[in-house]
C-alpha cells in the first residue's frame, strides 16, 4: 500500500474535477507545490493557476509555495503582489501602466518597496470554498481557513480562521501538542512510512504519532 501517484493530474478515476496541483504547476516560474495537495472544482479545475492565482507575474519575482497534503476548495483566490498599487503618494492609480507618456518619471522602486513578499501555504492546510488569500501571507501547518474568509495576515499553525478580515476563531490543539506535531512533521515522511501509519496520522493520539516507525 503506497497510496496514489503524486504525479497524477487526476488522481480519482471517477471524476476530473479534482486535480493534484504539483503536476499542474510543472514549468511555472516562482511556484512550488508539495505532493498530494489538491484543488477541487467541477468547473475547470485544471485552470487553477490561471484563474485562481491572480496577478502572479514573473517579473515581480514573488513566490507561491504550497506545502504537501493541502486541500483547496472551489473558487479560492490567491492574490499575488502584482495586484498591489503604490500607496505612498496621493493617488493609487497606476498611471504608468497605460503608457503614452504617463510612464515618464515613475520610479518602480516606490512600488517594489511596498510589495509584501512570498505567499506560503504550509503543509496539511485546508482552505474552504471562495476564501481569499492576500499577498505575502504565510499560513501555518495544519491550519483551517473557513469558506469565504479573507486572509490579510499570517495564520498560526493549527489555527482555525474565518471572517473578513480573517481572525483566529480557535486553536485546533493546545500549544504543547502543536509543538509536538510540528516536530513530528508527518508530511515529510516517506510514502511507505506514511502508509504504515495512516491510523496514527488520522487519529488524535500524539504519542502514537511520535512513536510511529
Amino acid at each position: 500500500m503506497t497510496g496514489p501517484d503524486p504525479a497524477a493530474l487526476h488522481p480519482l478515476a471517477v471524476t476530473d474535477q479534482l486535480v493534484f496541483l504539483k503536476p499542474l504547476a510543472e514549468g511555472r516560474a516562482n511556484v512550488t507545490v508539495g505532493d498530494y495537495s489538491y484543488y477541487d472544482d467541477p468547473d475547470g479545475a485544471t485552470a487553477f493557476f490561471d484563474r485562481n492565482v491572480r496577478y502572479h507575474f514573473d517579473f515581480v519575482g514573488d513566490r507561491l509555495v504550497i506545502g504537501p497534503f493541502c486541500a483547496i476548495g472551489r473558487g479560492v483566490q490567491i492574490i499575488m503582489n502584482g495586484a498591489t498599487h503604490a500607496m505612498g503618494g496621493f493617488s493609487t492609480f497606476p498611471f504608468n501602466i497605460f503608457g503614452h507618456g504617463w510612464e515618464d518619471g515613475f520610479d518602480p522602486a516606490t512600488w517594489e518597496a511596498e510589495n509584501r513578499g512570498d505567499t506560503v501555504i504550509g503543509p496539511d492546510v485546508w482552505i474552504g470554498t471562495e476564501a481569499m488569500i492576500l499577498p505575502g501571507v504565510t499560513i501555518g501547518a495544519g491550519a483551517i481557513v473557513a469558506a469565504r474568509a479573507v486572509v490579510t495576515g499570517d495564520v498560526p499553525s493549527y489555527a482555525v480562521v474565518g471572517g473578513n478580515p480573517a481572525r483566529v476563531l480557535r486553536q485546533r490543539f493546545d500549544a504543547d501538542t502543536v509543538a509536538r506535531l510540528l516536530a513530528v512533521a508527518w508530511w515529510d515522511w516517506p510514502r511507505d512510512r506514511l502508509a504504515r501509519n495512516l491510523d496514527a496520522v488520522r487519529g488524535a493520539d500524539i504519542g502514537a504519532l511520535e512513536t510511529a516507525t
